[in-house]
């Protein structure tokens, strides 16, 4: 589908103030652009407006370059509607849109959407090459009438809030300097698959979750959630890695609930991980790493009662 049919898809009843990019993870520093964005379309009376890209640029302008995401294309879309906005506009970023001139696109934007201005941060660029960056687009902007807004990058503790920065944290297991960043904790979610029930031969049956390629995943180890089901709430163990006393393996999420009686297989479950109790390490015996498993559970409990799971 062609970036023109993709923009038809919306017909906004008035002009728009809109902000682009990818937005991975919906973070603090996005959160900070957007409420910019909500508070200048309000003096204004316009709509305002949030294009995030369904996949990261990177991919399509360097295929070999794998960046972990945050967060998959639905759940970014559910929080950046949560932040108030009027209008969120999932956009591919494909080779078409990749070739446009910065002039192209904008005009797009303008025909499509009845954009009246950007609000943008200040590494922000668009267009072929990346020609359009703050100062290209000021002159267009002057140009093709629409103005041009610059915001700030969120700093705390003098670091920019960042998707990468977020990355990093989740890399080192530090869920919470990820928390902090996110402002909530790190989430995952996806479809509970069938596993070779090692864990219920353990006494702690646990559930796969099938998560989406190239999800960012924190640092292999054992770590204290909330799973979330049928709109109830769990507190939850989960092993992230390979499993090395059973021989290792692929990469795997394990999530045992506490308390939780029933069929997971082919349900959707999703995670809130509040804290990491260990690394991942290979055990001589099944029986050690039974009684390793009970020592987790207490340990976690103790954890998500003083940190809790908001």
């Amino acid at each position: 589908m062609s970036v023109e049919q993709e923009l038809g898809k919306f017909s906004p009843q008035k002009e728009m103030l809109l902000t682009i990019g990818v937005f991975d993870g919906v973070h603090l520093g996005h959160k900070h652009l957007i409420a910019q964005l909500k508070e200048l379309a309000r003096k204004q009376g316009y709509l305002s407006g949030v294009i995030t890209f369904s996949q990261h640029p990177q991919e399509v302008l360097s295929p070999r370059t794998k960046l972990p995401s945050l967060t998959g294309i639905d759940q970014r879309i559910a929080l950046l509607k949560n932040e108030g906005v009027d209008i969120v506009l999932p956009l591919p970023f494909t080779p078409q849109i990749a070739s446009l001139s910065p002039e192209q696109f904008l005009s797009l934007l303008k025909e499509y959407l009845k954009m009246k201005g950007l609000v943008i941060g200040p590494d922000f660029a668009l267009g072929k090459d990346r020609q359009g960056d703050i100062d290209a687009l000021r002159r267009l902007g002057q140009e093709m009438g629409f103005s041009v807004t610059v915001v700030p990058p969120l700093t705390m503790d003098g670091q920019v809030v960042s998707s990468t920065a977020i990355r990093k944290a989740l890399a080192e297991g530090d869920m919470k300097q990820s928390r902090k960043l996110l402002g909530r904790p790190f989430s995952l979610q996806g479809r509970v698959v069938a596993g070779d029930k090692r864990g219920m031969d353990l006494g702690f049956p646990t559930a796969n979750l099938d998560v989406e390629p190239g999800q960012a995943l924190p640092a292999g180890g054992v770590y204290a959630c909330r799973a979330h089901i049928d709109g109830r709430t769990y507190s939850a163990m989960t092993n992230i890695g390979h499993r090395p006393t059973f021989g290792g393996g692929q990469r795997m999420v394990e999530v045992y609930l506490l308390d939780y009686n029933g069929d997971l297989y082919g349900r959707e479950l999703a995670i809130d991980i509040i804290g990491r109790l260990r690394d991942e390490k290979k055990f001589d015996t099944p029986e050690q790493l039974k009684e390793q498993i009970a020592e987790d559970i207490i340990q976690g409990k103790d954890m998500l009662k003083t940190r809790g799971g908001s």
